[in-house]
């Protein structure tokens, strides 16, 4: 067993996990952060995305004990229902979404791709960035459309 501590959405945690334990398995099943999502278990769907240290990881393929002493930001952690993150309220004003299953991913890395490139990005420039994250009921129209509003709304 190893021991692990961290920062999760501004809480310290700790916990005794077996060292093969994945984050997002440590986030949904120690933690109770359901929000993260794992539709593959290989790094290719994006729907565990998360924030560690302030940057996009897929948690499907993340060690938590390699997460020690981080800070690790959620879905949950980014807006509530009253007070939504511009990205969040732009997926909802723009429905970006239909089943659901891929929205939290969607919107890390949409948050993480306005942190790297900024307010101004063009459709090309998100399509491409979302390269990783895969949508199954949509044709990301309206995705592309929500994450361009949600970093003009960022600034």
């Amino acid at each position: 067993m190893a021991s692990v501590s961290m920062t999760v959405n501004g809480k310290q945690v700790s916990a005794t996990v077996d060292p093969r334990t994945l984050l997002a398995q440590f986030l949904r099943e120690h933690l109770h952060l359901t929000g993260t999502h794992v539709g593959c278990d290989t790094s290719q769907c994006g729907a565990c995305v998360v924030h560690v240290n302030g940057r996009a990881v897929k948690s499907c393929t993340t060690l938590a004990v390699s997460c020690d002493g981080a800070t690790v930001t959620t879905i949950e952690g980014i807006g509530t229902a009253d007070n939504l993150h511009p990205m969040q309220a732009a997926f909802r004003e723009n429905h970006g979404l239909q089943c659901g299953f891929c929205t939290p991913g969607m919107i890390m890395s949409a948050i993480d791709i306005v942190n790297r490139k900024g307010n101004k990005l063009d459709e090309h420039t998100i399509r491409e960035e979302l390269e990783g994250n895969i949508c199954r009921c949509t044709g990301y129209h309206n995705i592309v459309k929500a994450v361009a509003q949600g970093a003009a709304a960022m600034k």
